[in-house]
């Protein structure tokens, strides 16, 4: 399996996390590459694998659809195995990815798999576009680990007006709204924010979220909505 790992992941890290690509970019998208670099200048150390699928096409450059979802799980449970048993008892090990990555590793914690300390969803996929009567959740009251989900208002995978009129979602400890993001974080070309700021503010929620509730008893669902930082007014 095909993995990168960020400089920090080598140093006896106290915090990593398995971030699994969505269903259409590989885990060397720009996205991921500036979402990992963020994530390292917080504490997280980050390790990146692909799906089946993912590295057949980096093989022969020919796209395909996402394999099954019992292929994507046992290809991340593997993945999580591995990670746990390099990184040791000590280290909180977070599992989670962009889109369908998300919802992959939202699905195996809701299995009840062994060793992972919390979950991180960047722009999950609550229903497909288009289509808010189709809702992605039902498995996610059985994950019994700290879950955030970061989410772009915008994103017509789930936008903030949709999830607000939904209501709480069982397992689901946290939500992080991006003002303005949509799918990939970007904003409109007059927002104040852009994506990079974005990212950089989904990377400052995600270590804290780790601080905060990984490992801890937690503090119930909340809704975070993103203000404008005071060096952007």
């Amino acid at each position: 399996m095909i993995r990168i790992t960020t400089k920090s992941y080598s140093n006896n890290p106290e915090r990593v996390l398995i971030l699994a690509h969505g269903a259409g970019a590989p885990m060397d998208s720009s996205f991921m590459e500036s979402l990992v670099a963020e994530l390292d200048r917080q504490g997280v150390a980050c390790v990146r694998f692909e799906f089946p699928y993912m590295e057949k096409r980096r093989e022969d450059g020919k796209k395909r659809l996402p394999d099954k979802p019992s292929v994507l799980l046992e290809s991340f449970r593997a993945e999580l195995d591995s990670v746990r048993a390099e990184v040791g008892s000590h280290c909180r090990l977070i599992i989670g990815g962009k889109s369908m990555g998300g919802r992959m590793a939202s699905v195996l914690a809701s299995e009840g798999v062994p060793g992972v300390d919390g979950v991180v969803c960047f722009g999950y996929p609550f229903h497909p576009p288009g289509k808010p009567d189709r809702w992605r959740t039902s498995h996610l009251s059985s994950v019994t680990s700290p879950l955030l989900i970061v989410q772009g208002t915008r994103d017509p995978f789930g936008k903030l007006e949709e999830l607000q009129a939904h209501g709480a979602i069982d397992g689901v400890t946290r939500i992080h709204w991006l003002d303005g993001g949509d799918h990939d974080f970007r904003t409109p070309a007059r927002h104040a924010l852009n994506q990079s700021d974005l990212i950089r503010m989904a990377a400052v929620a995600t270590r804290q979220f780790v601080d905060e509730e990984v490992g801890s008893s937690g503090s119930g669902f909340a809704q975070v909505m993103v203000s404008l930082p005071a060096d952007l007014d």
